[in-house]
């Protein structure tokens, strides 16, 4: 379980630094990363108390991580 935890934060870290190298978000580096491992954290938690996500631990990374760069930088956005 701890090495699915530290995947999820790994492969978050990088969902992050991708979106931000492409171009996909503007955020800067460190905030992307910020906002990618905490859906990530979100969504792994989710998924051990209510089984909610996919079944492997990587794409549930991958998906909320996307999933948190689109939503947080537009909730905030004036």
């Amino acid at each position: 379980m701890m090495l699915a935890l530290f995947g999820t934060v790994v492969i978050a870290g990088i969902v992050g630094y991708a979106a931000e190298r492409s171009g996909f978000t503007q955020n800067g580096i460190l905030q992307s990363i910020i906002i990618c491992v905490g859906g990530a954290f979100l969504f792994y938690f989710l998924r051990l108390m209510f089984g909610i996500g996919f079944h492997s631990p990587g794409w549930n990374a991958i998906a909320s991580s996307i999933g948190a760069l689109i939503i947080v930088p537009f909730h905030w956005r004036r």
